[in-house]
Order: structure tokens, then C-alpha cells, then sequence
């Protein structure tokens, strides 16, 4: 694909040298709930898709299937993201060799064990980078707190 095949009013991200998308396109090469590494670039970035994409040449792409939870991939990857990041070549074009990520090992426990990882890991991420959900729940809950703690100290015992 080149750039010049983009188009302003497609309905699916690009992703080619970095996480943002180069632009969109109308059709998808990858389904949705897909983990992703770039390889040139931002080379070592990790990155999910909750949407169907177009990948191109510089995205290593996984499939997922019945023994693998996409999602549990792309938090395992995460993990060793330290370990990728350094195998990244920086002479010009910065470059992950796809060689680097077939070699990364990954734990993998059975498919119950890992939604059930994915289902903790996804709440704690929606509570620390939600601005919506996860810092309103949290205001509220130091405001009961503080509300607490003030009426504790506050509340004085006749002698």
C-alpha cells in the first residue's frame, strides 16, 4: 500500500510504522482483537487493535485461535517489552527483526486461566488510564475517605 491509496473517509486504521494509524483505508486485511508489534519506525511498539485494521509490511501480525487469547498475548508482550525494545537495530531506520518476537517466550496457562488474567488486567487498565470511569471512581472514593477520617477526627466524645 502507499500513501496515495489512503482514503480521508475509509473505515479502518492503517498501521504501518507506529501505533497511530498512517491514515484509513476501506477494506481490512485483520480482524478485530488483534495484537500487533511494529517492526521499522517506532520498531518494538506493541500494540491491540479492538477494531479491524489494515497491517501493513511493517506490522507483525498475530493470528490468534481457540488456545490463545489475543488480548493475553499483547499483555505478555507488554511484559517483555524491555527485552524486545532492546533488540531493536537503530543504525537508520530504526528495525525489529521478526526473528526477535518468534523467539520471545511466552507462558501460556489454558484458555480459562488466561480470560480470567485479561478480565483483571483490562479493569485495572480501565481504571488507571480511563478518565471517564476510573478518575471519577476514584475521587469518590477519597472523598469518602477524607469524609471519614474528617468526621472521626471531628467528632469529640463528652467527658
Amino acid at each position: 500500500m502507499v500513501k496515495n491509496q489512503l482514503d480521508e473517509n475509509g473505515e479502518y486504521p492503517v498501521y504501518q510504522n507506529s501505533l497511530t494509524p498512517l491514515g484509513y483505508y476501506k477494506v481490512a486485511n485483520r480482524s478485530s482483537e488483534s495484537t500487533f508489534v511494529i517492526s521499522a519506525g517506532a520498531a518494538g511498539e506493541i500494540g491491540f487493535s479492538e477494531v479491524a485494521f489494515w497491517a501493513a509490511d511493517d506490522c507483525l501480525c498475530f493470528d490468534s485461535n481457540d488456545c490463545i487469547n489475543s488480548k493475553y498475548l499483547y499483555y505478555s508482550l507488554q511484559k517483555q517489552y524491555a527485552l524486545i525494545s532492546s533488540q531493536v537495530r537503530r543504525a537508520g531506520v530504526p528495525r525489529l527483526s521478526r526473528s526477535v518476537i518468534e523467539n520471545v517466550f511466552i507462558f501460556l496457562p489454558p484458555i480459562e486461566e488466561q480470560n480470567r488474567i485479561v478480565g483483571i488486567l483490562d479493569r485495572f487498565d480501565k481504571l488507571c488510564n480511563d478518565i471517564s470511569e476510573g478518575l471519577p471512581a476514584e475521587i469518590e472514593a477519597r472523598q469518602k475517605q477524607y469524609e471519614y477520617y474528617r468526621d472521626k477526627l471531628l467528632k469529640f466524645e463528652k467527658i
